[in-house]
């Protein structure tokens, strides 16, 4: 568990399923990431990422209320693309949750995690190049745009515009 001033980062739990369902089967959330999930899609997901263990992203929980409102964390790097096997830090949140910091609190927390607890040189994300406000968290988080780890990412079709994958890096301080 991570925590912050305004998060909890968790396990997931039973209550958790149906808010992530919804937030993975939301068209606004997933223009930039992918097709929307199903509730079965969305707990394959949940399974991939607690086979990750100790990484994998975490449910995140709004310490306020105990909402809900997204999914974060750390996980290796998908096989078959450039970055397989590096640490790779990612996030998600619902909608209503957007443009309060959230994302960037969540996810500044999983790069502090992961430096405290693994021995990696740098930490890596990943996100369609068009998906401008992921980059934009990326370079506030202070990482860097890696054109060289650029790649056509193989869940996609090649024509699909999401497949067009940009590599941001943040090296161990």
């Amino acid at each position: 568990m991570i925590e912050t001033e305004r998060l909890i980062l968790r396990r997931i739990e039973p209550r958790d399923r149906a808010p992530l369902h919804a937030m993975w089967a939301d068209p606004r959330v997933m223009v930039d990431l992918g097709p929307v999930k199903s509730a079965e899609d969305s707990d394959a997901a949940l399974a991939r990422h607690a086979s990750y263990d100790p990484l994998g992203f975490f449910v995140v929980e709004r310490r306020a209320d105990g909402a809900t409102i997204g999914f974060c964390g750390l996980k290796p790097g998908a096989p078959d693309t450039p970055i397989a096997d590096m640490l790779e830090v990612g996030w998600m949140l619902a909608v209503p949750y957007w443009g309060g910091g959230y994302a960037r609190e969540a996810a500044a927390a999983s790069i502090a995690w992961g430096w405290s607890a693994r021995d990696d040189a740098a930490i890596v994300a990943i996100t369609s190049r068009r998906n401008a406000k992921s980059r934009g968290l990326m370079e506030r988080l202070g990482m860097a745009h890696v054109p060289a780890l650029d790649f056509r990412h193989p869940l996609f079709a090649a024509d699909d515009p999401l497949s067009d994958t940009v590599t941001y890096r943040i090296e161990r301080p």
